[in-house]
């Protein structure tokens, strides 16, 4: 796993030509710890912490402001088996709000919607697009969004349909003007926008866009373009 430029060490499945897939991973744990120990290994390798202790584990989640994503966890006799997510995850998330920049789909019903925040220059920077949006929420957009009545700050943009794919969305811009309620995982990528899709939860009209948090702004939640 790659961090914010450190590769982050959670598993070791091969050393000095030894397949160790088969180990319980309570092995494969020491065995990557002695590896550290024993080669003195430094930044930009990083060995992830690892605890039994549900206190411990909790206090971790106190981190969320400095990155962390969330929690994995293991059984301690399972081996490392390929191509299949047998430890699970979990997320922090958190309720916060961005304007609606774009959408995909009709503007009078959307399919999605593509959310901005204005960073400290007055730029409005994309953060990330939101999860299928519900047909009720669909509809009560389609009822305040408006095409922009100005040059929009994204006219020109292209917006990628997802991680790892180069095709894009056909997307019709709109004023920035409606706030959107959604939830979202603490994680950012490298340049501080959410990494995952956002939950549209509600359009909130009494929040003005004056008082939407700003990209990246320290200690709230941000976030992609």
């Amino acid at each position: 796993m790659i961090v914010a430029g450190e590769a982050m060490d959670f598993d070791l499945v091969h050393a000095d030509g030894t397949d160790l897939t088969g180990w319980p991973y309570e092995r494969r744990r020491a065995a990557l710890e002695a590896l550290f120990t024993d080669r003195q290994l430094e930044a930009p390798l990083t060995l992830c912490p690892s605890t039994t202790d549900p206190t411990v584990a909790r206090g971790w989640l106190e981190w969320t402001a400095a990155g962390l994503e969330g929690l994995c966890f293991k059984r301690l006799d399972q081996p490392y088996t390929a191509g299949t997510r047998a430890w699970r995850k979990y997320k922090v998330r958190t309720t916060t709000e961005a304007m609606i920049g774009a959408v995909t789909g009709p503007l009078e019903a959307p399919r999605t919607a593509l959310l901005g925040r204005y960073d400290a220059a007055g730029h409005l920077r994309y953060v990330r697009r939101s999860t299928t949006l519900s047909t009720r929420l669909a509809r009560a957009l389609g009822d305040v969004l408006v095409r922009p009545a100005r040059v929009h700050p994204w006219k020109g943009w292209t917006f990628s349909a997802g991680w790892g794919t180069q095709r894009t969305l056909e997307v019709i811009l709109v004023e920035p003007e409606v706030v959107l309620e959604v939830a979202v995982d603490v994680a950012r990528d490298a340049a501080g926008r959410f990494r995952h899709p956002a939950r549209p939860h509600r359009i909130r009209t009494d929040v003005d866009t004056a008082q939407v948090p700003r990209f990246s702004e320290p200690g709230t939640d941000s976030a992609e373009a």
